[in-house]
């Protein structure tokens, strides 16, 4: 179980565009991911910061 104190940052960097693919063109976040970033757990963060984001990194690369 995660501590209550751990804080998961958000990925944005500031470049904030949505590619065709739909995802940003900096963090590489849905829409609906971005928009849900205040409500989602620590545990879904830290899911789309460790596994989901950098799966969809390589695949634009």
């Amino acid at each position: 179980m995660l501590s209550p104190y751990r804080a998961v940052l958000s990925p944005c960097i500031g470049v904030c565009t949505i590619a065709d693919d739909g995802l940003c063109g900096g963090c590489h976040r849905t829409t609906s991911e971005i928009a849900r970033w205040s409500q989602m757990d620590d545990n879904e963060r830290l899911r789309l910061m460790e596994s989901v984001l950098p799966e969809r990194e390589s695949r634009r690369g």
